[in-house]
C-alpha cells in the first residue's frame, strides 16, 4: 500500500546537489489500472498501481533491462524522464524522505515532490517545509500517468 502527499515546488531547496540523486524513466503500457515500467540508474522495474490519490495499492517488480527495453516501444504516450533527488525531512517521530523530482523533456520545468507515509494519520496531519508549493495530492491531473499522456 502507497500513501503519499504530492505537492508543487515554491522555490528548490538549497543545496540540492549535496542529496542523493538518481535518473529517472518511466512509461506507462496502461493507464487504467496504471501499468509502469521503469528505469532507475541500473536498475529496472514493473509497477502496477490501484486507483486512488492519497492511498493506493503499489506493487514493485523486479526487471532485468533486456525485459525493459523491450517492453518500453509498447508505452502510450510520453517517456518520462525525471531527476529524483531524495532529501531527508525531520518531521515527528518517523524520518519522513522527501522525493524531488525535476521533469526533463516535454514536461520541464515541472518540479513536483512527494512523501511517503507508514499511516493516513500520518500523512493528513503532515505539515509541509515552506519550499514545498500548493498541495495536488487529491487531484489526478499530476500523476505521472497522467502527465505521460498530455
Amino acid at each position: 500500500m502507497e500513501i503519499e502527499r504530492k505537492y508543487l515546488v515554491n522555490q528548490l531547496p538549497p543545496n540540492l546537489s549535496s542529496y542523493p540523486c538518481l535518473h529517472l524513466e518511466q512509461a506507462y503500457l496502461c493507464t487504467e489500472p496504471v501499468i509502469r515500467i521503469r528505469r532507475e540508474d541500473s536498475s529496472f522495474y514493473l509497477t502496477y498501481k490501484g486507483s486512488g490519490l492519497m492511498v493506493r495499492e503499489e506493487y514493485n517488480l523486479p526487471l532485468n533491462e533486456q525485459a525493459y527495453r523491450h517492453l518500453l516501444p509498447k508505452a502510450d504516450g510520453r517517456v518520462i524522464a525525471k531527476l529524483r533527488y531524495r532529501i531527508p525531512l525531520s518531521d515527528g517521530p518517523e524520518c519522513l524522505v522527501a522525493e524531488l523530482d525535476v521533469f526533463q523533456g516535454e514536461l520541464a520545468p515541472l518540479v513536483l515532490v512527494e512523501v511517503e507515509f507508514p499511516s493516513e494519520e500520518a500523512a493528513l496531519s503532515f505539515t509541509p517545509p515552506s519550499w514545498f508549493g500548493e498541495d495536488v495530492t487529491f487531484t489526478s491531473a499530476y500523476h505521472n500517468s497522467t502527465l505521460s499522456r498530455r
